[in-house]
């Protein structure tokens, strides 16, 4: 049974999570089916990408019963190869990290619940949009674990070091509300998904080339000291003067018309 759906429209492209049935939770063939989706985009031509789940929740986090597989083998086995990520990731880790390494914008639309493995996927975009009614946790406590789906890497640069760690020690579910104000979630909306789609259209609408740019050096910007930002400022703006996105921007701009990328 599909876990996953990949569909393309104006340059966005939509990935859902399609386990409907059992919240989404994550088995080892939505693993599969996630960073294959995770794949498939970063070679399209899409401009954005859409995150979401069906049916009443984004993601409920593992699939327990899943894990019964590993019973009985050694957990460095399974856990310390790094197969993924040019030699950066295990299969779980990628799961998150793949949607954080893509060069272009995305975007999770979060409804219902977002636990554990469903928030570190979450954490993995750009920008999440969240229902009102959305909840969120850091769930691995409640099973005697820590987050290990790239949560460390990503989750401490969008919360305080205190909220991190209590989300981390209590594996309680907090509201949208209170996810919003410690800077969790980027937004609510009643409907996520086409808030999101708002957006993405958006950001399909403008150059390309400056998008992905404009992210690789908010990467550099997050973790690099003041000269190697100031630097790479330079590099990519030399590298967008004057070029064929540039100049359409400024001639739609002039005759106050939509630009058109090719």
């Amino acid at each position: 049974m599909s876990r996953v759906s990949v569909t393309y429209k104006d340059h966005i492209a939509h990935v859902r999570l399609t386990r409907a049935d059992k919240m989404n939770a994550v088995d080892q063939d939505m693993i599969t089916a996630l960073i294959a989706a995770g794949e498939e985009v970063a070679a399209s031509d899409a401009r954005a990408v859409i995150v979401s789940g069906e049916g009443k929740a984004f993601c409920a986090g593992i699939d327990i019963s899943g894990l019964s597989g590993m019973i009985g083998k050694d957990p460095a086995d399974l856990l310390m190869p790094r197969t993924h990520g040019n030699g950066t990731t295990n299969q779980w880790q990628e799961v998150a990290m793949i949607w954080s390494r893509m060069d272009i914008p995305v975007i999770a639309a979060v409804h219902g619940v977002c636990f554990g493995a469903g928030l570190q996927i979450a954490l993995g975009a750009d920008i999440r949009i969240a229902s009102p009614d959305a909840q969120f946790a850091v769930m691995e406590m409640k099973w005697g674990i820590v987050p290990d789906m790239g949560g460390m890497v990503l989750l401490p640069k969008l919360v305080r070091t205190d909220v991190l760690r209590k989300l981390t020690y209590t594996a309680a579910p907090i509201g949208a509300e209170q996810a919003e104000r410690w800077g969790l979630v980027t937004e609510l909306a009643d409907d996520p998904l086409t808030a999101a789609q708002t957006l993405a259209e958006t950001i399909a609408g403008k150059s390309p080339s400056a998008i992905r740019a404009a992210k690789r050096l908010i990467a550099v910007a997050e973790t690099e000291d003041a000269k190697t930002v100031l630097d790479a400022e330079s590099r990519e703006q030399v590298d967008l003067l004057g070029k064929p996105h540039q100049m359409e921007v400024i001639a739609a701009s002039f005759a106050k018309r939509p630009a058109v990328f090719k």
